[in-house]
């Protein structure tokens, strides 16, 4: 395990919309380099970057059509090493977003695998063997080569299927994992890695990790395989890179070489009870069971029962990381507000493992409904450019609206960053607060015991401890108690109102207390 991820806090970055410094309407690796002082000061000291190679953006860079050459849009190769250089000296680590599963149809490795004739890359990709021959249970496409087959899809049609292999094969075209074209693509994968690690990259968030290997079987053996593979390199000659899962399981991951996981939001898993009971987006706001959300009625044994199991069961394996929010998922501003926020960031900040900020959630930038973008459809709302100030293009650019890469939020209460520095009660000064906090208290950390003390379902409040330090949230507007001793505890964070006297906790309306 790299000793750097213990106190560690991400700060997800989608390039296009953090910050343009050449006014062409659109984020560039130079735009991260003049914030990197914001994001130490805020309390991040690491990043994760979405993709930035050369591609189409049918997907918004996760089409990668040159795994080893930045797209030109965010700036040159030399550019981002630059960047991994200023954020060393910062104290940031630098993840970049990995997709090993598929690429560009515009990749150099597929052009030639579509050849008639036999080559290298032939096998590069999944192939039948007859132009009209179906791929049962997987998406493909024909009619686009010249190479009498169909090919196998991953995502969108711009996205064919790299080849590692089948852990079942049946069919005749379908190639077995240890065939050596197969481990090839799993070797270029590694050397895709290298060079990035080599040039400074810290290690990579992995797109769809559990998807590389088919006809897996539940367990995803032939997937992990490959990653305990892959973990064996990094070990022997990047020991301190750090590698994770955009994955969801880690009882399959992190036993598989990751050293994180993230709980990823989906319906009604435990993760989408905290800030997400609604349903997509066009739901009724009435339809929202959030934990989070004052006037509901959350209940946080929901999210604990799935939490728990996988906690336990990984706790000495890797971290399973709890996020904000990311490119992939509705803003928590949709539907909670600031205060709400406070509480469920004080919640994702003292938990185990290593948090997730994603860019703008720290002053609750709002999902908008706007048009797909690059493949964004309804992700789009979520990649809105940052909003640094309430001048033009919210400071994000100088261009002219209509050359933006995404339109900022048009409300006149708009969140940006220089706002809420000068409100001493901001959600920004919170989440500045409780970094710090996590950051000079050890059992805030990644790897600091975890344990429920009082949890009642349809109850409130929710109390847990971290090695020794107390948390208590209650997000209702009522007053709520629980039967917890806490004599000789300081409060060292709080929200709101709430005394603890006489072997009983209190705490008033949307409170909080972190007690050491």
């Amino acid at each position: 395990m790299p000793k750097w991820l213990k106190d560690t806090v991400f700060y997800e970055i989608y390039p296009q919309s953090f910050y343009d410094t050449n006014g062409d309407g659109i984020g560039d690796f130079n735009g991260i380099i003049e914030k990197l002082d914001y994001i130490r000061d805020l309390g991040c000291n690491a990043l994760w970057i979405n993709p930035c190679y050369d591609s189409p953006f049918k997907d918004a860079g996760y089409d990668v059509r040159d795994y080893k050459k930045v797209a030109p849009r965010y700036g040159t190769n030399n550019d981002l090493y630059r960047l991994f250089g200023e954020a060393h000296k910062r104290g940031i680590h630098v993840l970049l977003d990995l997709v090993p599963g598929h690429t560009s149809e515009e990749h150099p490795w597929f052009l030639e695998s579509g050849k008639a004739e036999k080559n290298e890359f032939s096998n590069r990709y999944i192939w039948s063997d007859f132009c009209f021959q179906p791929m049962p249970g997987y998406p493909y496409i024909g009619g686009e080569c010249e190479r009498n087959g169909t090919y196998m899809l991953n995502f969108f049609k711009c996205q064919p299927a790299l080849n590692y292999g089948f852990l079942d094969c049946k069919e005749d075209w379908q190639l077995p994992m240890d065939h050596p074209d197969c481990i090839a693509t799993r070797e270029a994968m590694k050397d895709v890695m290298r060079f990035w690690l080599d040039h400074g990259c810290d290690g990579f968030r992995v797109d769809m990790a559990m998807s590389l290997v088919k006809n897996d079987d539940e367990k995803k053996s032939g997937t992990c395989a490959i990653w305990r593979n892959v973990r064996e390199m990094l070990d022997a000659e990047y020991p301190e890179a750090a590698i994770v899962a955009e994955w969801g399981a880690p009882q399959l991951s992190l036993k598989a070489g990751f050293h994180m996981d993230f709980y990823l939001n989906s319906p009604d898993n435990g993760y989408n009870t905290l800030m997400r009971d609604y349903g997509m987006p066009d739901a009724p706001r009435e339809d929202d069971n959030s934990f989070f959300k004052k006037d509901t009625h959350g209940d946080i044994t929901r999210f604990l029962a799935e939490y728990l199991p996988d906690y336990e069961a990984t706790k000495d394996d890797g971290y399973y990381c709890l996020i904000t929010c990311n490119h992939d998922t509705v803003r928590p501003k949709y539907n909670l507000l600031d205060e709400e926020l406070k509480l469920a960031y004080a919640f994702i900040f003292t938990m185990p493992g290593v948090p997730f900020l994603y860019y703008g959630d720290e002053i609750g930038m709002r999902y908008l409904n706007i048009p797909t973008k690059e493949g964004g459809y309804f992700r789009t709302g979520a990649r809105t450019p940052m909003q640094w100030t309430k001048g033009k293009n919210a400071g994000f650019s100088t261009s002219e609206a209509d050359a933006l890469y995404l339109p900022v939020d048009p409300m006149p209460d708009a969140p940006s960053v220089e706002s809420q520095e000068a409100e001493a009660d901001s959600l920004l000064h919170t989440v500045k607060a409780l970094l710090a906090l996590r950051h000079a208290e050890e059992d805030l950390q990644a790897d600091a015991e975890f344990a429920v003390v009082y949890a009642e379902s349809g109850k409130l409040p929710f109390v847990y401890r971290r090695g020794d330090i107390l948390i208590a949230l209650n997000p209702s507007t009522e007053t709520v108690t629980a039967p917890v001793d806490a004599a000789g505890r300081d409060i060292v964070f709080s929200v709101g109102r709430g005394i603890a006297e006489d072997g009983v906790l209190t705490l008033g309306k949307q409170s909080c207390m972190v007690l050491k």
